[in-house]
């Protein structure tokens, strides 16, 4: 088993854990404002075991936004096509793509409207869509609500409709 493959279970094993803290905490009666996040402002907002992962809805300052598990900010890339993703090499460590393993799939959380989907990137990982767009987190986004990856380099939200707010180019990919 790869290192890469030991880091997506434990991240998902991770995810699991959270939600049944959340359920806890949900039946308890405790009131929670945000989902917490679980991922480090380095890794990706969220990979999939083998049972894939849940693409969430949140409101954020942008308004709805798609977020991954952990209740980070989704982007799409102004550069992608539905068959492919332009963000490699450095892109992708500033910009980590949603991904699942081979075979598993994304599954839509509560208000989250559109059709998920994957692709196969150029590396052989395989990339969660949203509406035919590939997603991904933004390194400096370290808990739910934040957006700060708006209008960087081509990338913005990804809008729970399926467009996304005009992205301006405010600099490289921030890596």
């Amino acid at each position: 088993m790869s290192a890469r493959s030991i880091r997506i279970a434990w991240r998902g094993l991770a995810s699991l854990v959270l939600v049944g803290l959340s359920a806890v905490a949900c039946s308890s009666g405790a009131a929670t404002s945000a989902p917490a996040a679980s991922t480090a402002a380095s890794t990706p907002p969220s990979s999939g075991g083998s049972t894939g992962v849940v693409v969430n809805m949140a409101t954020t300052s942008l308004g709805p936004v798609l977020t991954s598990a952990s209740g980070l900010t989704l982007y799409v890339h102004a550069g992608d096509t539905p068959t492919s993703s332009t963000c490699t090499g450095g892109c992708a460590t500033a910009w980590p793509p949603l991904t699942v393993a081979t075979g598993a799939t994304a599954t839509a959380g509560t208000g989250v409207t559109g059709k998920l989907g994957t692709l196969v990137r150029a590396d052989g990982t395989t990339q969660v869509t949203y509406n035919g767009m590939p997603l991904y987190g933004w390194k400096d986004d370290t808990k739910p609500g934040d957006v700060t990856g708006q209008g960087v380099n081509g990338f913005s939200v990804a809008k729970v409709a399926g467009t996304a707010p005009s992205a301006s180019s405010t600099g490289g990919y921030g890596g």
